[in-house]
């Protein structure tokens, strides 16, 4: 596993050095939008919807928008100056029993482990909230996001579920609330005994995914049965949604700064005879993109994001 989060759980005067791992993962059949006629991987580009230009991921910033229109803009560096004291501190601000907590409330799980010299002041808490029979409120702060998070024990790790904010919960306002039904006592009993008797305890792994499990026989079906598409190879200018093929970036500079140049040179008098239109163009493009570089540096090519997944 490979830890997201580097800090500090903060009891009282302890301070114990963790790393945060996610605790679980997806096992979902994974798609990629493709052709259906050719198989092609289908691409989305970061566009600004103003001047239609494409816009590389460094360029993006958050925009909020205000009830006229206009919109406040947040860069990187806006972010970065927010106090959030939780950005490298678990704060230990409560305990309290696990039943008081409504799992409304839980969003993602986590696990803690120690780090460096700190597995003595790890098990302390540990053994402290097992003893007390407890769970710890906390704050932390992960990808810039602040959250409430309940840090308890499971299999000797201590495990921590981030919250959702109490104004983050929708109330259910539903109209049946407010009429007068109650249940006959005939079809309660029975529905108490049906209850009985399904009543056991609670083993996960006697459960099993019949999607995940239909799709993978169907998959597999279709490939024995040579249903399958080779698409065409063509030139990928990335290798997934961040990182910019070199090559093809700096090719496509080069064309953009050459073109940019040439339009601004005085145009020269056909010779006699003309070259073919690409060798030509091969021609121009390379002094053309000399005398760019001497004014400002290339602009990188714009990136394109990855092929998005559908389940």
């Amino acid at each position: 596993m490979r830890s997201i989060w580097k800090g500090a759980v903060s009891f009282g005067l302890v301070s114990i050095a963790v790393k945060l791992y996610s605790a679980t993962e997806d096992h979902d059949v994974k798609f990629h939008q493709v052709h259906r006629t050719d198989g092609g991987r289908v691409k989305y580009r970061r566009v600004c919807s103003i001047d239609g230009e494409e816009i590389e991921y460094r360029d993006i910033a958050k925009g909020f928008e205000l009830p006229s229109g206009e919109l406040v803009v947040l860069t990187d560096a806006d972010m970065d100056e927010l106090p959030l004291g939780s950005t490298h501190e678990i704060e230990v601000l409560q305990f309290v029993e696990q039943s008081e907590i409504d799992p409304i409330h839980f969003e993602k799980t986590y696990y803690l482990e120690p780090e460096g010299t700190a597995t003595r002041p790890y098990v302390l808490l540990r053994t402290a909230l097992e003893n007390a029979g407890q769970v710890a409120i906390t704050k932390i702060a992960i990808r810039q996001r602040e959250s409430l998070a309940a840090l308890r024990v499971r299999d000797g790790v201590l495990v921590l579920h981030t919250m959702r904010w109490p104004d983050e919960i929708r109330a259910p306002e539903f109209g049946f609330l407010d009429e007068d039904v109650e249940a006959k006592p005939a079809e309660l009993k029975m529905a108490e005994s049906l209850i009985a008797t399904m009543s056991g305890t609670f083993d996960p792994s006697v459960f099993t995914d019949d999607y995940k499990e239909a799709m993978a026989a169907l998959l597999e079906a279709k490939q024995a049965g040579g249903d399958v598409v080779r698409p065409e190879e063509v030139e990928d200018d990335e290798d997934d949604g961040s990182v910019v093929d070199l090559m093809s970036a700096l090719r496509r500079s080069v064309e953009k700064a050459g073109g940019k140049a040439s339009s601004e040179q005085p145009a020269k008098k056909t010779p006699a005879k003309k070259a073919p239109a690409k060798k030509a163009a091969a021609k121009k493009a390379a002094p053309a993109g000399k005398a760019a570089a001497t004014k400002a540096p290339a602009k990188k090519a714009p990136a394109t994001k990855a092929a998005s997944k559908s389940a």
